[in-house]
């Protein structure tokens, strides 16, 4: 049912659960943005030097907990201190625990005796698989878990909502990026490769990786794969056709080079500080295989299985044949074939270097993975992680079926898709589903973000309006963010504009948190006449001015994604005809809708934005990158092509913007920093991408039977939340 607009959703919970039910809600509500993280938790002391236990029975794919009691979970690590005056906070703070995780041991060496899965050990025993000796790397990614070494076996439960649901597990499989960051966000630590340097005054960026590393299939891993990716996909025009503004300081592209086998350069004609901070980011260069194989056209990376993908690309095997393989797979061309074959999730032959690697696709009802049995990493007692053998992802219709069975107790570890607004019934069925619940604050200012398609072009009139400042101007002030929030998040999110937290240091201070981003019909309405949509019809919608029928404004939603997206444009929908603004809601599947945007087709776009690393992801604060352009696709085609393709704006603070966002590449950190506090002005100023609420809280499960799974994750975009945890570390207890 609608929401009625005198009736909040706490107000309604507050008949429905009590006054006290409530008072936990306001209580898990996170500390303001300008709090900065709690000090991380010593993790336990390592368990006796045996070899893990046998694997626990795998967990079947949906079948629910025990509804007993559930076991004595692990002690939470005690939490911050919360403000005063609220006097129920004791009770929220049992939800946000302290951000905590494994630590990785730079310079620990491959322990002399290493340990395998009892499920691997079968296969040396019958002759399928070499000793783990000769599987684990020379020198190991060697990590002490957060509370004691764990056990081997057992099988993870999640959900997932359908085939363009990559996101899903490319974030656990996140160790696989050349560089890392630590637990908390804030340190860069080793990954792939075991070291870096700068060198030439910043000019150069080697990168030494690990002796002895190899694909899931056994092939070793070296300098070789790196140079194979630069070589035959990126500088591949057929099959890279926009090359990454990432490789190019200052507008000049880069290059890679191998120095030898464990060593690999990128060569820039100017210093590009900024690099190493690519490398370890959410970004084209820093993702990983797995994320560059689902994203970005499923070519970035910077590696690639050369060994096994040479089969299918036409240097290798010829024009005519590669087009024969590819017409036999009833693929539409060669590089189609080469995005399938590059792709983890989807074809189950791929070589990867992750923890787990898959066996049935994404595109069934049944996403699973297995152990990968070359996997790189190893505990401190020298067990070859993973300690879980394998992993299910079910197929959710929607994220209300996601949500249920969480609620049943159906998933062990999980915290994507699922609602805040749910919260007091995941809490009523904490015990009979035997999982706790864990609130993981996030750190971008908008949760929800309407994004402006700047370059939208498919009927001047629309783009008229969607190109004028004032009139974005006039929508970001038409919403009422207070009752957003507290119909959606409880009131536990913030009401923001995209500028950053408030510790961030490309915060430019608490006024840009509310500019334009504040309700205020009658200022909104003032601005809208201003411009020239003075003009209405009986129903007090404003007309066009090109043929006199109703200015008609559609935002396309994200179907079974995260939130209910379409539920909260019907509530600006209901704001914005306050203002005299028609607006259509066009609810549709993920992939389809990336389809449309890669084709300029949306007018507004809904997804989150106000990340606090503008520079490493400017995405969803303003037209800049060619995945997930929401706010201008020509534009971000433009400028990450360096003017080769797309369109180029005549907006001249978009120009501006652009200008800011290339000269950080090649400034330090406290200078970059600088700049980004001017540039996050000009994006809340210009309400490209117009924010709603932020800093809100993001929902976990955790199934009792699990360990090592921390009591709060930190959720900053580089850390590929989970996957800076190493959920190859978790484990099952019994």
């Amino acid at each position: 049912m609608g929401i009625d607009e005198g009736l909040s959703r706490r107000t309604f919970l507050r008949v429905g659960l009590g006054v006290a039910g409530v008072s936990l809600l306001a209580a898990c509500a996170p500390t303001p943005p300008a709090t900065k993280p709690a000090e991380p938790a010593k993790p336990a002391a390592p368990a006796a030097t045996t070899a893990p236990a046998k694997p626990a029975e795998a967990a079947k794919p949906a079948a629910p907990a025990a509804t007993t009691a559930p076991a004595a979970a692990a002690k939470p690590a005690e939490a911050a201190k919360p403000a005063a005056g609220k006097p129920e906070a004791k009770l929220g703070a049992q939800l946000i625990g302290k951000i905590e995780g494994p630590e990785i041991q730079k310079e620990a060496k491959r322990p002399a005796k290493l340990g395998e899965a009892p499920m691997l050990a079968e296969l040396v025993k019958a002759g399928k698989l070499p000793p783990v000796e000769q599987r684990v790397a020379e020198e190991p990614l060697v990590l002490k878990p957060v509370h004691e070494i764990g056990k081997y076996g057992g099988t993870w439960r999640r959900g997932f909502t359908g085939v363009g649901d990559w996101e899903n597990f490319n974030r656990v499989m996140g160790a696989e990026k050349p560089i890392h960051v630590d637990y908390t966000g804030n340190v860069l630590v080793p990954a792939v490769a075991k070291a870096w340097e700068l060198r030439d005054g910043g000019k150069t960026i080697r990168l030494s990786l690990r002796k002895g590393m190899k694909w899931s299939d056994g092939a070793p891993f070296t300098a070789d794969d790196w140079i194979w990716w630069y070589e035959n996909f990126y500088k591949n025009k057929d099959i890279q056709p926009v090359p990454t503004a990432e490789m190019s300081i200052n507008g000049k592209p880069g290059e890679m080079a191998k120095v030898d086998e464990t060593t690999v350069e990128f060569r820039f004609p100017e210093p590009y500080p900024m690099f190493v901070d690519v490398l370890s980011a959410f970004t084209q260069m820093g993702g990983g295989h797995a994320l560059g194989g689902t994203q970005w056209g499923g070519f970035l990376g910077p590696y690639a299985p050369g060994h096994y993908l040479k089969d299918f690309h036409p240097t290798f095997v010829g024009a005519d044949k590669a087009n024969e393989i590819a017409k036999a797979a009833g693929m539409d061309g060669v590089t189609a074939l080469l995005k399938f074959k590059n792709n983890y999730a989807l074809n189950p032959e791929l070589p990867v270097i992750t923890p787990w690697r898959t066996v049935t696709p994404i595109n069934t009802p049944l996403w699973s993975l297995e152990r990968n049995p070359y996997y790189w990493g190893v505990d401190t007692e020298g067990n070859q992680l993973p300690y879980i053998d394998k992993v299910q992802l079910t197929l959710a219709e929607n994220i209300e079926v996601v949500n249920l069975r969480a609620i049943a107790g159906e998933y062990d570890e999980m915290g994507r898709h699922l609602d805040p607004a749910k919260l007091p019934i995941f809490l009523e069925n904490q015990q009979k589903g035997n999982y706790k619940v864990v609130i993981d604050p996030k750190s971008d200012a908008a949760q929800v973000a309407i994004h402006v398609n700047q370059s939208f072009e498919a009927d001047a009139e629309i783009r008229k309006w969607l190109t004028n400042v004032e009139f974005r101007r006039a929508l970001s002030m038409g919403i009422d963010r207070d009752q957003f929030n507290e119909a959606f998040f409880l009131g536990m999110g913030t009401p923001s504009s995209l500028m950053g937290e408030d510790s961030s240091p490309e915060n430019a201070g608490p006024e840009w948190r509310t500019k334009w981003s504040t309700l205020d019909v009658n200022q909104a309405n003032a601005l809208l006449d201003k411009i020239g949509l003075d003009k209405k019809d009986a129903e007090g919608f404003r007309l066009r001015t090109d043929n006199g029928q109703r200015l008609r404004i559609t935002v396309t939603t994200v179907a079974a994604a995260f939130l209910p997206y379409a539920s909260m444009m019907e509530m600006v929908a209901q704001h914005w005809k306050k203002i005299g603004i028609n607006l259509d809601i066009k609810d549709t599947e993920r992939n389809l809708s990336l389809k449309q945007v890669a084709a300029n087709e949306q007018q507004l776009y809904v997804w989150g934005g106000g990340n606090p690393d503008i520079f490493l992801w400017p995405r969803h604060d303003m037209p800049a990158e060619p995945n997930e352009p929401f706010s201008g696709t020509l534009y971000a085609t433009w400028y990450s092509s360096g003017g080769t393709s797309g369109k180029k704006p005549d907006d001249p603070e978009l120009l501006k913007a652009y200008d800011m966002l290339r000269k950080g590449s090649g400034l330090d950190s406290a200078e970059r920093n600088k700049l980004g506090q001017e540039l996050k002005k000009v994006i809340v100023d210009q309400q490209w991408v117009i924010g709603t609420v932020g800093f809100t809280p993001d929902l976990r499960v955790r199934s009792n039977k699990i360990g090592n799974s921390p009591e709060r994750l930190a959720w900053k975009t580089r850390n590929r939340t989970p996957g800076n945890t190493h959920p190859s570390t978790y484990y099952f207890k019994a």
